[in-house]
């Protein structure tokens, strides 16, 4: 039965001489003996994977491999890639890599929880910083108040040690308060100051952008032309200004070379000399370019010589035609002079006792004036001496008071004392009296005087102004 079957009947054979499914086709014994399975290789060798074993029977044929998943090279099927070095992994497969894609999961959470607690540390740090930095702050300001304090407590120990008297003291507080009165309004004054002068700034800012809202509607009502124009002028006046700062800085730069140099020549003695030297070089210099340009200007001497005369004859002519002038504005000044020296004798003649009682009136107004002038100040004297008195006399009173009190102590008192005593207060308030009766008087000749001197003011100005009016209207009769 077995010789009846043709091997054409058999499954196509690979290139290796080995059907596809790694298996003889059915109802064909495999040879015994020396005869082998035509797979391609060389005798003596297993195939790989096979470990030894008949086809088909255990071993990696066995195991779930798909042909698809296995790269092809031109030598045919190729396996899987294994490790060559020490006892590691011979297949790197799936789970492989699964594992180290955990491993470095772990890794990363490990990193990422570090990284989480010590941000959480550096929060907590921070807002503990904050919180010691406003308890800094605080406990500075206590620290200054303290301070403060300490220098008052010293300032009085001074004090108590060199036996300062308590009215001392007192000035001296009185006098820093004073002080302090004054800077804290001139404080005040300032802050006022500012907040106009922001107020101010801030209506000009106002003012400045209404102005460029109309420049901007100014330039879009332009026609493109000009709005072109305007473009190309503004970006001009942005460079030009841009090199007006940078001038500006280079001069800056200059004058701040210049006066750190001017400081190193003010302190060398060899410098200051070499800086005259050069100065006087450079009028020496400057004074033979001149010359050599006069030089090249002059011509021969024949045209200098028709030059400077006729230069002569153009003065001679100026100084005449001035001379002319002058001697005409002479004779318009001496005409203006009769005028008005005539004008004069006519105005003495026509006022006669107008004038004498317009003198008085001048002299009477002076006088008031001097009077209106020197009021205050005679004012402020009796004042001040009304003040005196009454001091004096509240010392005497207090005096008196004393002594009375001295008096019901002492037993037994003469009248010749009394009587002395009685006749003193008795003049010290007459005095008072008197200057009382003195500031009423001053006060009412004031008020009377004042009404006196305008009045006269008054009437002195309408009879000027009637002198005035009629040496006009006799002016235009003459």
């Amino acid at each position: 039965m077995a010789s009846n079957h043709k091997p054409s009947a058999a499954r196509p054979v690979s290139r290796g001489g080995i059907g596809l499914t790694g298996r003889p086709p059915s109802g064909i014994r495999p040879p015994s003996g020396n005869s082998r399975v035509a797979t391609g290789m060389p005798p003596g060798t297993a195939r790989p994977g096979s470990r030894g074993g008949p086809i088909g029977t255990g071993g990696v044929l066995s195991s779930q491999i798909k042909v698809a998943d296995r790269p092809v090279t031109q030598q045919g099927l190729s396996g899987m890639k294994t490790g060559v070095k020490g006892p590691q992994r011979q297949i790197l497969d799936k789970s492989y890599y699964l594992g180290l894609l955990r491993s470095k999961i772990s890794e990363l959470t490990t990193e990422i929880n570090k990284l989480q607690k010590e941000i959480e540390m550096y929060n907590q740090e921070n807002s503990v910083y904050l919180s010691y930095e406003k308890r800094a702050e605080t406990l500075a300001v206590e620290i200054k108040e303290f301070q403060g304090q300490l220098a008052d407590y010293n300032m009085l120990v001074d004090k108590l040690n060199t036996n300062t008297e308590m009215e001392e003291v007192m000035n001296d507080y009185h006098m820093l308060k004073a002080q302090n009165d004054r800077e804290t309004q001139s404080m005040d004054i300032i802050f006022t100051e500012r907040q106009a002068k922001e107020k101010q700034i801030r209506s000009v800012e106002e003012e400045i952008e209404q102005e460029k809202q109309a420049a901007d509607g100014i330039i879009k009502n332009m026609s493109p032309e000009k709005q072109v124009k305007y473009m190309e002028m503004k970006t001009t006046n942005e460079k030009l200004l841009q090199e007006l700062d940078t001038l500006q800085q280079q001069l800056d730069s200059l004058n701040m070379k210049k006066e750190s140099l001017e400081a190193e020549i003010a302190h060398s003695q060899v410098k200051q000399e070499a800086v005259l030297l050069h100065e006087k070089l450079y009028e020496l210099e400057s004074h033979r370019d001149q010359m050599i340009a006069e030089d090249k200007s002059m011509g021969s001497p024949m045209e200098e010589r028709e030059r400077l005369l006729k230069q002569v004859k153009e003065h001679n002519q100026e100084i005449a035609s001035m001379e002319r002038q002058l001697t005409d504005i002479k004779e318009k000044i001496h005409q203006f002079n009769e005028e008005i020296r005539q004008l004069d004798m006519d105005l003495e003649e026509h006022q006669g006792e107008m004038n004498q009682k317009y003198k008085e009136l001048k002299k009477r107004e002076e006088n008031m004036d001097n009077f209106i002038e020197t009021f205050e100040e005679t004012k402020n004297q009796e004042l001040q001496r009304k003040a005196q008195l009454e001091a004096n006399i509240v010392a005497l009173l207090e005096h008196c008071s004393r002594n009375i009190n001295r008096m019901k102590q002492i037993s037994s008192i003469t009248n010749q004392e009394l009587k002395m005593m009685q006749d003193d207060l008795n003049f010290k308030s007459t005095e008072m009296q008197k200057s009382q009766s003195t500031a009423r008087n001053l006060t009412s000749e004031f008020c009377i005087l004042k009404q006196n001197c305008l009045g006269v003011l008054y009437k002195g100005l309408w009879t000027y102004k009637c002198i005035l009016n009629a040496l006009n209207i006799q002016l235009r009769l003459n």
